[in-house]
């Protein structure tokens, strides 16, 4: 499977709020991984087949998804190309630095 995506934008709203926008390629898989918080993403565009703890669903645009925190997930993109925006609450605004904060 591939493991092709792109991150677009970070969005860093009121020192409260992260938004990162995901474009996922059709067929593209974000490798699971797992949060130290629940969290909220949004699938605007497409159908994807999201893996959480072993259980998979399907989801088509528009759907909102969430995520307990210390849950394995993993998004693949079928039928084209997924927009998807992930949502945390937290006060880390360095893009570089936000991945350290959020991922288990």
């Amino acid at each position: 499977m591939l493991n092709e995506f792109e991150v677009i934008k970070h969005h860093f709203i009121n020192d409260e709020l992260y938004l990162k926008e995901m474009l996922i390629h059709d067929g593209a898989q974000v490798v699971s991984h797992k949060h130290k918080f629940d969290h909220a993403s949004f699938l605007v565009k497409g159908c994807c087949i999201v893996e959480a703890d072993g259980v998979q669903t399907t989801h088509y645009a528009p759907d909102t998804i969430i995520i307990k925190a210390g849950v394995n997930h993993s998004v693949v993109a079928v039928n084209g190309d997924v927009k998807w925006y992930c949502a945390h609450v937290t006060n880390e605004t360095d893009e570089t630095k936000v991945d350290e904060v959020l991922i288990a």
